[in-house]
């Protein structure tokens, strides 16, 4: 695997990443765990414009869908310490009158609304299912009394996405919203979206093990909530590594830990095939898909060596690969995205304060 990295931006303590569509144009945003801005980058890595400059505290960012290039995100979330006032908000690129415009390639600014206050506030994502969209947001916790306190388990919370998001509004007394589907996860912590057997659902992790979230088929259906691992967890993905018809699950324990494990369904179940033998103190980055063209884990730590990793699997010798894409930069997030005639992944390295494009050949 050739890599040619480039260093697009200094962006202190920067965690979070999304990616944009608007009419012909593609471009991501990435910001800022604590206090600090929202930038977003054109796919060659060319900076285009500040969203935002604060409040910052931000976990996750998402295109709403078929829009001119809203996006919804996390705000106010700046530790599992300090989120009590944690948020979703919309932000709206907008014209001089304050309308909406067409696409992000017209002169425009932004209009942030936040839509509902939602303590601890980590993970969201939009999922659809037989014509209907949902947004599945979920908290790290519930309340927090004292330094360090998991006392208050976190939620998992649900809610149609309406037609419109711009008609809620916390700050004029109408916020979005949700319900709850699922209580009493200790450091619920990772996510995924998950196609399986063509159903978008999630994949969430926690103090309590790993669950698959699945939305309701119809209107008489509920939200189905299924436990496939019972084991502390901090994040997971999941992808048919080897591509033999069964899905692989990766996992970091516990949370925020240093234990990475792979998981193979086997006759319903899920079985542990794999444990990396040295322990990668903080594991966080995780992503999972086809990376030129190979099914591919993207593995990094904030911590020990810092190092950012594709993990694959050689079906001749039966066993994983790690392939080192770069050392000593503490990345917590990673996308990937297929440019040019290339997959790039973007890595928020927060530990060195950089936002890097990787090209990968």
């Amino acid at each position: 695997m050739n890599v040619e990295k480039k260093s697009i931006a200094e962006l202190n303590l920067c965690y979070a990443i999304g990616q944009i569509k608007s009419g012909n144009q593609r471009s991501f945003v990435v910001a800022t765990e604590k206090e600090g801005e929202c930038q977003r980058f054109d796919l060659d890595g060319n900076y285009l414009e500040t969203v935002w400059t604060q409040p910052g505290g931000v976990m996750t960012m998402l295109q709403v869908p078929n829009s001119n290039g809203a996006f919804l995100s996390t705000h106010k979330f700046y530790s599992p310490n300090n989120s009590k006032e944690a948020r979703l908000i919309l932000a709206t690129p907008i014209d001089s009158k304050g309308e909406p415009v067409k696409t992000l390639e017209e002169e425009h600014t932004w209009k942030i609304t936040e839509l509902c206050e939602m303590p601890f506030l980590h993970r969201f994502d939009i999922l659809s299912r037989n014509g209907k969209s949902y947004i599945i947001a979920c908290a790290l916790k519930s309340d927090h009394e004292y330094k360090d306190d998991w006392t208050h388990p976190g939620k998992i919370f649900v809610t149609e996405l309406p037609e419109n998001l711009g008609e809620y509004d916390l700050n004029q007394g109408n916020p979005l919203p949700f319900k709850v589907i699922k209580e009493g996860l200790t450091k619920n912590h990772g996510y995924a979206k998950h196609i399986y057997h063509d159903v978008e659902t999630s994949l969430i992790g926690s103090e309590n093990g790993v669950f698959r979230i699945t939305p309701p088929a119809d209107e008489q259906d509920d939200w189905q909530v299924e436990k496939l691992i019972d084991m502390p967890t901090s994040d997971v993905r999941a992808i048919d590594i080897d591509d033999d018809g069964a899905i692989e699950y990766m996992t970091y324990a516990p949370f925020h830990g240093e234990n990475l494990y792979v998981f193979k369904e086997k006759d319903g179940k899920l079985e542990q095939i794999y444990h990396h033998p040295e322990a990668m103190p903080f594991l966080h980055s995780l992503w999972a898909g086809k990376l030129n063209g190979e099914s591919t884990f993207i593995v990094g730590n904030r911590q020990g060596e810092r190092d950012l990793y594709a993990l694959r699997f050689d079906k001749e010798k039966k066993e994983f690969y790690f392939i080192q894409i770069d050392h000593d930069c503490g990345p917590t997030n990673v996308d990937v995205y297929h440019h040019d005639g290339h997959d790039y992944i973007i890595a928020t390295n927060r530990e060195i304060n950089e936002v890097a494009l990787y090209k990968i050949g």
